[in-house]
């Protein structure tokens, strides 16, 4: 599909949905003291996440995608994974049990944010980070393109906002739900808050989830606890202090550390049932993530205020996995490697951000300003633990047979009790920004602004001494808007690629900094009382150092005993160039819809489709809502080597689609029954291709039904 082409089915859909509109959407947002947000596709809320002067959607010069809290419920939506899966213009590569990697416009997004305060997350989320429960979050932000103004790194994919639930309602209410599905899944869920004093001015709200279940993989059992409690208490009428905290433990046991091998040892491809599993009964990945957090802003009047913040995120891992690769003989099933691995990982993340907003007025209009600091410290290590189970040269002993693999097919094998120091690092972000959006005319706004970012990384990690990082490095953020109509308004926007990263060398050494410039133009346009908004971008993004694949995994100089590494090496002149199209709101009372296509053309990581489309869409009629969706992704493939007999080999996943549908029936005011059913026809897919020689399968055809009683 060319641009053109794509922007003539945008206005077609236009056109096409404005007569039918007789009537109007009912876009209003729920009032302060409802617990539970419903209704919308679209947020009038302002956000802060790409400019931090809290402009609407329609105010960002940047592409923006939000998923609110009906579309978290409507798709039973339970994990931030669950959430990229579905949003616009982004795509998730699997790459175990545990880990995911989520991408936008052809590069990895990295950068994530709570509440708009930056976030750091364990190497491929192995800490759990990933697999986060959604049910603390009223909505989930993405701006696409570079955000580095606010988030330091200045990353050309996207950024990532999880939008807390706060203690907002003076109402005592909430809800209850439980649900059950495919895998002997099932879940309890509470959401209740309202005020402590007679007069409002504190106020709680509490969210607890237990879930245990089983999945498509064999052996694989996990159970989680989500609890999170906040306090927002109004010292004053103009002063707001918000405290809370937040804990979560996933504990899969059964859980596989990477993906299923390739290749027989006749160098044919292995293509094997989509419940097998590398995994062995012992092994298991306990993740626990905390997040305390403290608020205070102060209201000055004629439009001033000053926030400060602080975050402390601890996540933690404790693992006993199995790692196994190679190739298998096709009638005996031997030949796999194997690499026992236990270890415990802490990562503690000290933050505090202040932020000043206000308004001048200068030659008769007025202006916004925002200025900011934030100052960020890791600490983090992993000790590993030695296997008692090596050989009489420091090996480990072979898989076994791998054709008919169980949980109990590779034994215990015991570690040491003495911890190794694997890795100890400490990382420092320090950032000073400020940016003003300046008011030239009634249809002209011009945003302007930079960051002074410094990222320094001291330590070791698995015999790789880490001493690097840079210094005062300028971040410049150009935007502009523009009003065609009260309806229509078209935009500019320009910032510095600037992201440190963890890919290393043949020689494991590790990669200098990602640098570009990313551009982005668009129109966004709203009908109907803003109940239905749409948007159509187009993006360049010029990149130097960034990380490509350099060809197969190598053993580890540092670790002979250790699992062979994925090298990279540094790609200068890499550029990305596409569009974007979005349509989410409500053409017609009571019908919600979501509706985005994405295409990029790249030539480097291949593994990333070039085209996404995600629909998802609901009609309510009087106590019935039903609805699905469809998600498209076009073919991504990696170029490899056969391990047997040195030719190159393309793993690759041509372009599938996943049907989902829902339903819901109000039995009453208070209670309501839902059901979801994902991968309708039941589509075989590989969720990951090509890492490490391996590949992994998508999740079959699924359900789940679940009960909400609100109060």
């Amino acid at each position: 599909m060319n641009l053109k082409l794509a922007l003539m089915l945008g206005g077609a859909f236009v056109l096409q949905a404005a007569p039918s509109a007789a009537q109007e959407a009912n876009s209003e947002p729920a009032g302060a003291d409802e617990i539970v947000v419903t209704g919308t596709y679209t947020l009038a809320d302002k956000i802060d996440t790409a400019t931090g002067l809290g402009l609407t959607v329609q105010e960002t010069p940047q592409s923006v995608s939000i998923v609110t809290s009906q579309r978290i419920i409507d798709q039973n939506l339970i994990s931030v994974k669950d959430v990229i899966q579905n949003a616009v213009g982004v795509a998730i590569n699997e790459t175990d049990d545990v880990r995911n990697s989520f991408y936008a416009r052809g590069f990895q997004i990295t950068n994530t944010q709570i509440d708009g305060v930056p976030t750091a997350w364990a190497l491929g989320g192995d800490s759990g980070e990933t697999l986060a429960d959604v049910s603390l979050y009223e909505r989930v932000e993405i701006v696409r393109g570079a955000t580095g103004l606010l988030s330091g790194a200045g990353d050309p994919s996207a950024s990532v906002n999880l939008v807390r639930k706060h203690a907002e309602s003076t109402e005592w209410g909430g809800y209850v739900n439980a649900s059950y599905g495919s895998w002997n899944t099932w879940r309890v869920s509470g959401d209740i808050g309202g005020a402590v004093t007679s007069d409002g001015r504190l106020r709680f709200r509490g969210v607890a989830r237990y879930e245990e279940g089983d999945s498509q993989i064999d052996g694989y059992h996990n159970e989680k606890l989500v609890l999170y409690g906040t306090i927002d208490a109004d010292i004053t009428e103009d002063t707001l202090l918000r405290v809370g905290f937040s804990h979560q433990d996933n504990n899969p046991d059964g859980a596989a550390w990477g993906a299923l091998p390739s290749f027989y040892s006749d160098g044919s491809f292995a293509e094997w049932r989509r419940s097998k599993s590398t995994a062995a009964d012992w092994t298991h990945w306990n993740t626990t993530n905390q997040n305390l957090f403290v608020s205070l802003r102060q209201d000055f009047g004629d439009g001033w205020s000053v926030q400060a913040n602080y975050n402390r995120l601890r996540n933690t891992q404790r693992t006993n996995l199995l790692y196994l690769y190679g190739v298998v003989d096709r009638e005996t099933g031997l030949g796999l490697a194997s690499n026992p691995y236990s270890a415990d990982g802490e990562s503690i993340q000290n933050s505090y951000d202040a932020q000043i907003k206000g308004k001048v007025t200068l030659f008769g209009r007025d202006h916004e300003v925002v200025v900011g600091a934030l100052r960020s410290i890791i600490r983090r290590h992993a000790d590993t633990f030695t296997s008692l189970n090596l050989d009489e040269n420091g090996f480990f002993p072979p898989a076994g047979d791998f054709n008919n693999w169980t949980g109990d097919s590779y034994a215990y094998p015991g570690f040491s009790d003495v911890p190794f120091r694997a890795s100890q690092e400490k990382i420092t972000q320090t950032g000073y920004y400020g940016v003003v959006r300046a008011n030239l005319t009634d249809q002209l706004k011009l945003i302007g602004g930079g960051r002074l970012a410094s990222w320094q990384q001291r330590g070791f990690a698995y015999g790789v001494t880490n001493n690097y990082g840079d210094d005062d490095v300028f971040i410049p953020y150009v935007g502009a808007l523009y009003d065609l109509t009260p309806q229509h308004r078209v935009y500019a926007s320009y910032t510095k690629i600037f992201q440190p990263q963890n890919n290393v060398d043949r020689n494991y050494r590790q990669l200098d900094p990602l640098d570009g410039k990313a551009y982005e133009i668009g129109l966004k346009s709203s009908f109907f009382d803003d109940a239905l908004q749409t948007s159509l971008s187009l993006f360049r993004i010029e990149q130097d150092n960034l990380a490509v694949l350099d060809g197969a995994p190598i053993p580890n100089p540092n670790d002979p005993t250790a699992p062979p590494f994925q090298p990279y090496v540094a790609a200068d002149g890499v550029v990305s160039k596409g569009f974007e199209v979005e349509v989410t709101g409500q053409p017609l009372e009571g019908w919600n819809v979501n509706l985005g296509y994405s295409q990029f053309k790249m030539d480097a990581n291949f593994d990333q489709p070039r085209r996404l489309l995600k629909l998802f869409t609901t009609y309510t009629w009087q106590d019935l809502t039903f609805g699905g969706g469809v998600n498209y992704r076009s073919k991504a493939y990696t170029d490899g080597l056969n391990p047997v007999t040195g030719a190159p080999f393309r793993f690759q996943q041509d372009g599938y689609a996943l049907v989902s549908l829902m339903a819901r029936y109000n039995v009453s005011d208070a209670l309501q029954i839902q059901g979801n059913l994902e991968n309708l026809f039941d589509k075989k897919y590989f969720s990951q291709i090509g890492f490490f020689s391996q590949y992994r399968y998508g999740a079959p055809r699924n359900f789940t039904v679940s009960a909400n009683y609100r109060f």
